[in-house]
C-alpha cells in the first residue's frame, strides 16, 4: 500500500527568531572539530535507521570522506551520561545559506526532553558561525511525529511543502 509523504522545508531568517529550550545540566554536545567520515556514517545510522533514512546507504568511504572533510560541514555529537544520545550536522556550501543537514536522538533517548535542547543548540551553532545569513531544515511526515513541531516551536517556518506517494 502506498501512502503519500509531505515534505516540510522550514526557515529561519534571523537569530533573534529563536525560540531557545534551556540545556540540561545532563547534556553535553561537543563539536568534532577532526573530521571522522565513519563516525558521521556510525551517527547517521544510528540516529535515522528508526525513520528509514536510507538516501546515503550508497555511499561508499569516499563519499562520506568527501562530505565531512569539507570546510562547510561541521558535525556536533551529544551525550548523556558517557553515550550519544544525537547529533547534527550543519552545512553551508554557499558561504551564506546554512543547512541543518541531519539532525536527531539516538532511539533510547526519544522522549527524555533532549530534542528541543539539541536543536536550539544546532540553531545557535549555525547562527555563530560567520557568514551564515539564513538557516533552513527539512523534514517529513515519515521522520518522527514530534520533528515539525520542534522545528516549529524552535521558531523555523515553513517556506516550502511538497506532497509525494511513498513506497
Amino acid at each position: 500500500m502506498e501512502r503519500s509523504c509531505t515534505t516540510y522545508y522550514l526557515e529561519m531568517t534571523s537569530p533573534s527568531e529563536l525560540k531557545a529550550k534551556p540545556q540540561r545540566d545532563d547534556l553535553q554536545v561537543i563539536e568534532c572539530e577532526v573530521p571522522q567520515p565513519a563516525l558521521n556514517r556510525f551517527l547517521y545510522q544510528l540516529v535515522g535507521t528508526p525513520w528509514q533514512w536510507g538516501d546515503l546507504d550508497t555511499w561508499g568511504d569516499s563519499d562520506w570522506q568527501a562530505l565531512v572533510e569539507q570546510d562547510c560541514h561541521r558535525t556536533w555529537v551529544a551525550y548523556h551520561r558517557g553515550a550519544i544520545a544525537g547529533y547534527y550536522e550543519l552545512y553551508r556550501p554557499d558561504g551564506g545559506n546554512c543547512e541543518i543537514r541531519y539532525f536527531g536522538l539516538a532511539p533510547q533517548f526519544l522522549g527524555c526532553g533532549f530534542g528541543g535542547a539539541l536543536l536550539s543548540h544546532a540553531v545557535r551553532s549555525a547562527w555563530e558561525w560567520h557568514g551564515t545569513e539564513r538557516l533552513w531544515v527539512h523534514t517529513c511526515t515519515l521522520d518522527h511525529p514530534a520533528a515539525l513541531q520542534n522545528y516549529q516551536a524552535r521558531g523555523f517556518r515553513i517556506f516550502k511543502q511538497v506532497e509525494e506517494p511513498s513506497r
